[in-house]
């Protein structure tokens, strides 16, 4: 009988971990879906001795079937580009593309190479001086060497955090007015559907001609080209916010509000208290748009203001028509869209961190 109980007991102590180790793996999917890692999942529960076919049929619905699809859009732009014809040659194929990709990094390594080797020569020389008794004609001079490819894409990663933040300290509070006010929202509403639809090539050169008049001292580490970039991103990518925002605040429980009366609670702890937590949601959705808006925008951007970021880099490459040109541009489409999906899973973990809907 003893052994009959300490075998049902090892059992159910079994189960038990068994049990535990679900309940771990369920909560880390949650995080992995966000961060777009959710093929880990069954991974990981065929591991924990979960039924291997369920598993199996489960991440071939989230690896197999995508790598599927990718390797056929390969296949296919491998076999028709070479039969497509232009003024700079062929389309390039998939290989082509690759070997373009590891040009540029390999331009970007032997840039920071002699950009190190510059400074180096410059200590060197101004150690020489200061050893002779000529501090007085010690020089520290900045490396001014070409921006490689990476340093473009961090300038436009720079560009488009700027014009999002700027759009968001602009857009969230008249989101959560216009929700809270319906005069104010129908003061609004009619030129946010009117700036709206709006171009950013139409916003551009209104934008140069204010940031030009304004923006008298530019600086090194802020040029006008930025400023111009950043601000036309800002008036194309707000608009997101602002609707969601208004919508989040407008459609949050009247009884909540009530409350706040009741409690006789200023309109700042009401809205810190009540609004934002219940607005959140519909308030990261807005964000996430909109940073999807500003990435795209970006782009044209970059290419008339002239910001040393991808567009530029993509006009100057068409610009140059070289042989290698078009397979440059497209490496600079695929960072484009790698970084948006990025940005966007990134934005997308905010969420679920911030958020009581994505957390339960």
């Amino acid at each position: 009988m003893s052994n009959v109980s300490d075998t049902f007991d090892g059992a159910a102590a079994k189960a038990a971990r068994r049990e535990k180790v679900f309940c771990g793996i369920n909560r880390a999917a949650g995080w992995l879906n966000v961060l777009g890692l959710g093929f880990l999942v069954p991974l990981m529960k065929i591991a924990a001795g979960d039924n291997v076919a369920e598993q199996l049929g489960e991440l071939k619905r989230v690896l197999l079937v995508p790598l599927a699809g990718i390797l056929v859009f390969l296949a296919v732009w491998a076999f028709l580009a070479p039969k497509v014809q232009t003024s700079l040659g062929a389309i390039p194929g998939p290989a082509a593309v690759v070997e373009q990709a590891g040009a540029l990094f390999a331009d970007h390594v032997a840039e920071r190479k002699k950009a190190e080797a510059f400074y180096a020569r410059q200590d060197a020389r101004n150690a020489a001086l200061v050893a002779e008794g000529k501090a007085d004609q010690v020089k520290v001079r900045s490396y001014t060497g070409k921006p490689t490819y990476i340093d473009q894409i961090y300038t436009s990663l720079i560009t488009v955090g700027l014009g999002f933040i700027i759009g968001t300290v602009i857009a969230i509070p008249v989101g959560i007015a216009s929700g809270l006010s319906k005069t104010f929202n129908g003061a609004i509403n009619p030129l946010i559907q009117i700036f709206k639809p709006v171009s950013p090539l139409a916003w551009l050169p209104i934008v140069t001609m204010v940031v030009s008049a304004v923006y008298l001292n530019p600086s090194d580490w802020l040029p006008k080209s930025m400023v111009i970039s950043a601000v036309t991103v800002t008036l194309c990518s707000l608009w997101p916010t602002i609707i969601n925002t208004a919508l989040g605040v407008a459609s949050i429980d009247k009884d909540l509000v009530n409350v706040g009366k009741v409690l006789q609670l200023s309109t700042f702890t009401t809205i810190r208290k009540l609004v934002l937590p219940s607005a959140l949601p519909l308030i990261f959705t807005g964000l996430r748009l909109s940073l999807g808006v500003g990435w795209m925008v970006l782009i044209a951007a970059e290419m008339l203001a002239q910001n040393p970021g991808l567009g530029k880099f993509v006009w100057d490459e068409f610009q140059n028509g070289s042989s290698s040109s078009l397979a440059r541009i497209m490496v600079a489409v695929f960072t484009i869209g790698i970084i948006g999906f990025v940005l966007d899973r990134v934005m997308f973990a905010l969420q679920s961190a911030f958020t009581f809907s994505t957390n339960r």
